[in-house]
């Protein structure tokens, strides 16, 4: 073997064992995740202090039964903003597909459990729609599409229902809202599921690659033969689907559906995902950081609640956190802490 061939072989060989990260216990505790821990940590520290309510197994067991309906929205937005994507119509999906469901049912005669999946299906097609709209008009940008079809959900909404409520569901129906497994929510239950199932889809999956490097260089994913567009018409109707699952949830536990239910829901959803680590430059973010800003937001909001702290201070609470999520993981890290180059 010439030495030239060994040369070109010892260059090789080196950049491939490169390719896999070594552990690095700095890299492992200098994490996002950890810092939301520390966040949740302290919500808990202050919600104890400020209501003698909040910390019993009672009171965060079914604390989770009050926020967790959009949780399920939050993972499909997760995805939609890896591809630098956005969807501000969620909150109007979840608003139609409840007022369809209960229209079937009530006036239309449906048994219960075709109405459920019609709501499933109407929160589908409503996603479907948003990312046929951004494929289809390329020059038009997300936020764009889905500020529209936000309006138009929301205003067929109020064609349906005008501003009367539609109620008298199955006794049954409540056990989405309020029923128990075994001592725990089934709303917690079915999260966790949801949460594993999003977690190897983006995590463990070509897809989920797929979806990375979408948001890391659409135009090179393009050229590499990643089909585009149709990862993006599934995330989408995904995100609409999720969001009828949540309609689901939501009007079990208020027992009626309303046109205006929801609202907000949009600002909720992308503020968890964003503190959870999603990029909004795209391409960056995990399930587990989503996962742990949801009990951040909904402990927050539940805490506070239990107190009777306006809803416009909820707001601002919520704001400032978004501007945290934003800005301190563009701090650059020290150079102590930072990794050595090789």
């Amino acid at each position: 073997m010439s030495p030239k061939t060994t040369t070109s072989q010892q260059e090789y060989i080196p950049r491939t064992l490169l390719d896999k990260k070594s552990f690095s216990l700095k890299s492992f505790f200098f994490q996002w995740e950890w810092m939301l821990i520390l966040i949740l940590f302290a919500v808990f520290l202050v919600n104890s202090n400020i209501s003698p309510y909040f910390f019993n197994y009672g009171s965060l067991r079914d604390g989770t039964m009050i926020f967790l309906d959009k949780a399920f929205i939050v993972f499909p937005m997760a995805l939609v903003m890896i591809l630098r994507d956005i969807d501000i119509s969620v909150g109007s999906t979840v608003a139609l597909s409840s007022v369809v469901m209960a229209t079937s049912y009530n006036l239309l005669g449906l048994p219960m459990e075709v109405s459920i999946v019609i709501c499933l299906a109407v929160g589908a097609l409503c996603g479907l729609i948003n990312g046929f709209l951004i494929v289809k008009f390329k020059e038009l940008s997300a936020v764009i599409v889905t500020l529209s079809t936000m309006i138009l959900y929301r205003g067929i909404a109020y064609v349906i229902l005008e501003d009367q409520a539609s109620g008298k569901f199955p006794e049954w129906f409540g056990f989405f809202g309020w029923g128990y497994v075994f001592g725990v929510p089934f709303i917690l239950v079915l999260f966790v599921i949801v949460a594993i199932a999003f977690g190897l889809l983006l995590h463990k999956t070509t897809f989920g690659r797929e979806v990375y490097a979408m948001g890391k260089n659409p135009t090179a994913s393009r050229f590499s033969g990643v089909k585009v567009d149709k990862i993006k018409i599934i995330v989408f109707t995904l995100t609409g689907l999720m969001a009828g699952l949540t309609a689901i949830f939501l009007t079990s536990r208020m027992g009626s559906a309303r046109p205006n239910i929801a609202t907000m829901y949009e600002l909720d959803v992308i503020a968890m995902a964003a503190l959870g680590g999603i990029s909004t430059a795209g391409g960056k973010g995990r399930i587990l950081g989503t996962v742990i800003a949801i009990f951040i937001i909904g402990y927050l909001q539940y805490g506070l609640g239990l107190i009777n702290i306006p809803a416009q201070t909820l707001l601002i609470v919520i704001g400032i956190l978004l501007i945290l999520a934003v800005s301190v993981p563009k701090i650059k890290v020290p150079t102590f802490l930072a990794r050595k180059k090789e």
